[in-house]
């Protein structure tokens, strides 16, 4: 591999210095999710709803650690050979498949746990539900890499060529959508990967939203604290579900354009814009489950409490031991910790 020698813009130093702020909150705010779930909350690898988040934070997570600084280098600034550039690009749509499957598996799981309440436990076993996340990693692989099979660009990419095994040892500049076809990435990538299963999870959400407000007006004093719990999880579970759309429908959206257009449907700076709106989807996730659900919020205390401690915080600062100790402050769970169990 060797780096291309092109010439290093003011839009591109932005773009980079951006993907790197988001890559790093990618990692650290995902990171510190999988160890609030996996630690901070007891049971929680019995639940698949958390099982599930599990597998979407870790495919965030990959996300700042490989796709996006796979994005950067996919911009021309590397010489690779196609069959290795084509490799790298497919990473990227494995990722991208991972966090769709994700979000499709937590949508089946509370159409279940609603609709089917008496045989919910014995669908959702531990086993099953850890069986579902590899089957959604699986096929995410399988979509991901489909490329390589075949439907790619990179037969026509090195000039003067004149067979497959010529072109595919010669470096050149490696750039995504050199690798990737546009037919693909609008027919099979966004309209059958990304655009149909996000429209099984709006009709999914939909249901559970219109059966949920239909037991809220006949259900009993004591199940009623039960449905509104329901409620608040599903809606910020939407509310992710919306975020990833938000994010990732302007980049499908200029691949569209791209192919029916021409490269001249779409200026650089906008391509550059829905990269990284795509990938800082990854990085505002935690920070969603953060303000919205009350387990993760309880674990991040748990994990600011024992990051304090470690530090010596609440031995050394007299407010913050006075705090812990008594009590009074009013916001005491958020600095100090809770032993107690909150439900979503």
């Amino acid at each position: 591999m060797k780096t291309d020698s092109r010439s290093i813009s003011p839009g591109w130093v932005i773009y980079t210095v951006l993907e790197v702020l988001i890559a790093t909150a990618c990692c650290i705010g995902n990171a510190l999710v999988v160890c609030a779930v996996c630690v901070g909350i007891r049971g929680s690898l019995r639940e698949p709803t958390f099982c599930f988040l599990i597998s979407l934070a870790a495919a965030d997570f990959l996300v700042g650690v490989a796709a996006v600084p796979l994005a950067v280098l996919l911009d021309g600034w590397a010489s690779l050979t196609p069959d290795l550039c084509l490799l790298l690009s497919c990473v990227v749509l494995v990722l991208t498949q991972a966090s769709v499957l994700s979000l499709l598996a937590i949508a089946v799981d509370r159409y279940l746990r609603l609709h089917t309440p008496l045989r919910y436990k014995d669908l959702a076993t531990q086993t099953r539900t850890w069986l579902a996340v590899a089957v959604c990693w699986a096929l995410s692989c399988l979509l991901g890499f489909t490329p390589l099979f075949g439907w790619h660009n990179y037969t026509t990419q090195v000039a003067g060529a004149t067979n497959k095994s010529s072109s595919s040892s010669i470096s050149t500049p490696c750039t995504f959508l050199s690798v990737i076809s546009l037919p693909f990435m609008v027919y099979f990538n966004f309209l059958g990967c990304v655009l149909a299963p996000l429209l099984v999870m709006i009709l999914l959400y939909a249901r559970i939203f219109w059966s949920l407000q239909g037991r809220l007006q006949d259900s009993a004093p004591q199940a009623r604290a039960l449905l509104l719990r329901e409620r608040r999880l599903a809606r910020s579970l939407a509310l992710v579900l919306l975020l990833f759309a938000v994010c990732w429908i302007p980049l499908h959206s200029m691949n569209c354009m791209l192919l029916f257009h021409g490269p001249e449907a779409v200026t650089q700076g906008t391509l550059y814009a829905g990269i990284l709106l795509s990938h800082a989807n990854s990085a505002v996730n935690p920070v969603v489950y953060a303000y919205r659900i009350p387990k993760i919020q309880q674990a991040y205390s748990q994990i600011w409490r024992h990051f304090l401690m470690g530090l010596g915080c609440c031995h050394g600062d007299e407010r913050i031991q006075r705090a812990c100790s008594t009590g009074n402050r009013p916001n005491h769970t958020e600095m100090c910790g809770s032993g107690g169990k909150t439900t979503p």
